[in-house]
C-alpha cells in the first residue's frame, strides 16, 4: 500500500502542474507582513474548569470543553518549513508558548503541511505530557512514531474515537498533502468534528469549497462552534481548489449550520498573495452582503479568551 494516493470526495487529486507552480512563483505578489494585535487575556484566567477557547495563532486553538482539553494543529516554530533557515516565517509569535499550556488531553492534526503538522512542536508536547493522545490523518502516524511520538492514532474519513466521553470524528475536506517531493497525497487530510456530551465543535483544517461541509452536517449534525480558515487564497486561479476565500468561508459556516464561527489561518504566516489584513475585511463585507451580524463569524485576536456556553 506504499503507493496509495488519496483523492478528494469529488475523485479529483487537485494536482497543479510544476509549470503552474513556476508561473505563480515568478509572478506572485509579496504582501507586506503586518503584525496583528495579540492579547494576553489567557494570563488572567486560572479557572480551567470553565469552558473556553483561545486562538494561539494560525490554525492552533486551545479548547477546553466539559473537562477535555484539546489543542488543534499545534505550530509553535518560527517557520512553517522543513528547515529552520528558510520558508514562511511567523509574522507574530504564538500568543501562548508550550510551557504556558495546561495539560493537554488530545492533539488533533488536520493534514501534514508544515503550517499544520510541526514535528518540533509535537515532540515538545509529547515530552511535556506523554499521556497526550495525538490524532492524525491516515498515513501520518508513521511520521510521528519515527520522531518518538508513540501515543498516536490515525484515521480515514468518518472514522472516530471516544476520549473522556467526547467523540472525535475525522471528516472530509477538499485539499491535498505533501511534506516532500515524492509523497504527494500519500497521507489524508480533513477536519475534526468534536462531539462533547453537551456541545459540538468543528475544526475545518484547510479546504477549498466543496459539498463536504453539507455532508458533515448531514452525518454529524450542526456544530455549536466552528473554526474556519479565511486566508491563503490568492491568486484564485492557483489557490481556489484548495483554499476558501472569506466569502466561501462564510458559505462553509452556513453549510455546516454552525451557531458560532471563528476565523483562523490568517495573520500568522505570509503564505500567499493577499495582504495580511485583507481576509477579515472581505469577511466583514461578506457578512454585510448576507445580512448577518459580525457575531456570527468573528475575528479573534491571538491570546483572546472566549468563554463557551454549553447547551
Amino acid at each position: 500500500m506504499s503507493d496509495e494516493r488519496f483523492k478528494n470526495t469529488n475523485n479529483m487529486p487537485n494536482l497543479k502542474s510544476f509549470g503552474d507552480f513556476l508561473k505563480w512563483s515568478f509572478n506572485r505578489k509579496r504582501p507586506t507582513p503586518i503584525k496583528i494585535e495579540s492579547l494576553d487575556e489567557w494570563k488572567n484566567f486560572s479557572d480551567h474548569k470553565e469552558n473556553y477557547l483561545i486562538w494561539i495563532g494560525h490554525s492552533t486553538f486551545l479548547i477546553n470543553i466539559e473537562g477535555t482539553v484539546v489543542l488543534t494543529d499545534p505550530v509553535f516554530s518560527d517557520r512553517a518549513s522543513p528547515v529552520k533557515i528558510a520558508g514562511p516565517k511567523r509574522i507574530i509569535p504564538p500568543a501562548m508558548q508550550i510551557a504556558d499550556l495546561p495539560e493537554i488531553d488530545v492533539v488533533t492534526v488536520s493534514h501534514n503541511h508544515y503550517d499544520h503538522l510541526d514535528i518540533p512542536s509535537l515532540k515538545r508536547l509529547s515530552a511535556k505530557n506523554p499521556k497526550t493522545l495525538f490524532l492524525v490523518p491516515k498515513g501520518d502516524q508513521k511520521l510521528l512514531n519515527r520522531k518518538g511520538i508513540k501515543n498516536t492514532r490515525e484515521f480515514l474519513w468518518w472514522e472516530n474515537i471516544e476520549i473522556k466521553g467526547a467523540k472525535f470524528t475525522f471528516t472530509p475536506t477538499q485539499h491535498w498533502s505533501a511534506r516532500g517531493l515524492a509523497d504527494r497525497n500519500k497521507s489524508l487530510w480533513g477536519g475534526w468534528f468534536m462531539s462533547f456530551p453537551n456541545f459540538k465543535s468543528f475544526h475545518a483544517g484547510d479546504s477549498g469549497y466543496s459539498k463536504d461541509f453539507q455532508d458533515t452536517q448531514a452525518k454529524l449534525g450542526k456544530p455549536d462552534l466552528s473554526l474556519i480558515p479565511i486566508g491563503a487564497y490568492a491568486p484564485r486561479w492557483f489557490m481556489k481548489a484548495n483554499h476558501v476565500n472569506p466569502e466561501e468561508a462564510l458559505q462553509v459556516a452556513l453549510d455546516l449550520g454552525s451557531k458560532k464561527n471563528y476565523a483562523m489561518h490568517w495573520g500568522t504566516f505570509s503564505l500567499t498573495d493577499e495582504e495580511t489584513l485583507e481576509p477579515p475585511t472581505l469577511l466583514q463585507k461578506a457578512l454585510t452582503k448576507k445580512g448577518l451580524p459580525n457575531t456570527f463569524f468573528e475575528i479573534l485576536k491571538p491570546g483572546q479568551l472566549k468563554k463557551v456556553t454549553l447547551n
